[in-house]
């Protein structure tokens, strides 16, 4: 190298003195700050790695927090609110406990969540409908909703246990288990008619595995059986049945009403008969009470009939005699019977009238 060129990096660096180590390093002057640059340094790579590592978490409400040191859960959950841990040594997962839903439909929006460390996204997840066999073996599909939530208290111990996919381990399997299990107690035809039995019969049976699992992992809320999805040839037949009691309830309820059509129509006649007998024994009523008016009558005309008054009639019925007799000498006079007033006058030169008289007599 030229020794003006020397020279030259001699005077930069102090006079060509060299540091007793050998090594020649100087602080950079940051913005003309000196010596509080370094700071400056610092400061910048603690935000640094602030940001990279990011220390802290934020848990909202329906979450809850599961501190990891070194792999190992911490047993107590975090709740809601701003928690620090140690990058690099502690780690904090955040899990959902609101109310999740599995739905196994025969729908075809079947959108499931999807699985991370926080659970499912969304709360709902879809599955296909249940396949199981009835106690013939004929195949039968379930549609039913379940509804749960983690337990927060036990929510690390269940993590550590089960794992973030819990869902997967704890739910299904137990559902599928019990509704396979109640269905193959019947024949398919008789699901539609005890489905309240049914959906009972399955709700206890997931309730009670659930909570027969150590340290309560899950809360069971509700179970819904939905639908009851039958082969098509036990459809028909159901539909074959329901057709023959409703013609059987329709033939029985036309009987009932031709009865009580008959049982009115014998009442109609019976009162009519009734009718007909009062009216009878009206007109009988009035006929004696009539007679025994006139005998009664009669009886009084004839206590009223004294010697003088009959001579008095017989001189009034001889006035008449005389009085047709001058009219007619040969007239014949009838009298009816009790013969006390002439009724009929006959005029004997009538020829005809005679020979009848004549004939009868």
């Amino acid at each position: 190298m030229p020794a003006d060129l020397n020279d030259y990096f001699n005077k930069k660096n102090g006079g060509g003195k060299k540091p007793e180590n050998g090594l020649n390093f100087k602080m950079p002057n940051f913005l003309g700050f000196g010596k509080a640059s370094a700071l400056l340094y610092i400061a910048i790579a603690i935000i640094a790695l602030l940001v990279i590592a990011k220390p802290f978490v934020t848990i909202q409400s329906g979450e809850v927090g599961i501190k990891s040191n070194l792999g190992k859960y911490d047993p107590t959950p975090l709740g809601a609110g701003l928690h620090f841990f140690v990058p690099f040594i502690q780690d904090v997962f955040v899990v959902d406990t609101r109310t999740r839903i599995i739905n196994y439909t025969s729908s075809e929006d079947m959108s499931a969540g999807i699985a991370t460390k926080s659970g499912t996204a969304g709360g709902i997840i879809s599955k296909n409908s249940l396949s199981v066999l009835d106690s013939r073996n004929l195949p039968v599909s379930i549609d039913i909703t379940v509804q749960y939530r983690l337990n927060e208290a036990m929510a690390p111990n269940t993590i550590a246990e089960w794992g973030f996919l819990w869902e997967d381990k704890i739910i299904d399997p137990r559902v599928k288990d019990v509704v396979r299990s109640v269905i193959g107690n019947y024949a398919a035809e008789e699901l539609p008619t005890k489905r309240d039995e049914i959906a009972k019969a399955i709700d206890d049976g997931i309730r009670k595995n659930i909570e027969a699992l150590a340290n309560s992992p899950v809360d069971l809320l509700a179970v819904q059986l939905r639908e009851i999805i039958l082969p098509a040839k036990v459809k028909e037949q159901i539909e074959r049945v329901q057709i023959a009691k409703q013609e059987a309830e329709r033939t029985k309820y036309e009987v009932e009403r031709a009865n009580q059509e008959a049982l009115k129509k014998a009442a109609l006649a019976k009162g009519n008969a009734d009718a007909v007998k009062i009216e009878a024994q009206g007109r009988a009523d009035a006929a004696k009470i009539e007679a025994d008016a006139q005998a009664y009558a009669n009886k009084e005309i004839a206590k009223s009939l004294d010697a003088n008054l009959l001579s008095l009639k017989q001189i009034e019925t001889q006035a008449k005699f005389n009085e047709a007799l001058r009219e007619n000498s040969d007239a014949k006079i009838f009298l009816t019977p009790g013969g006390a007033v002439p009724n009929i006058w006959v005029d004997t030169k009538d020829k005809a009238k005679q020979s009848a008289i004549e004939r009868e007599n």
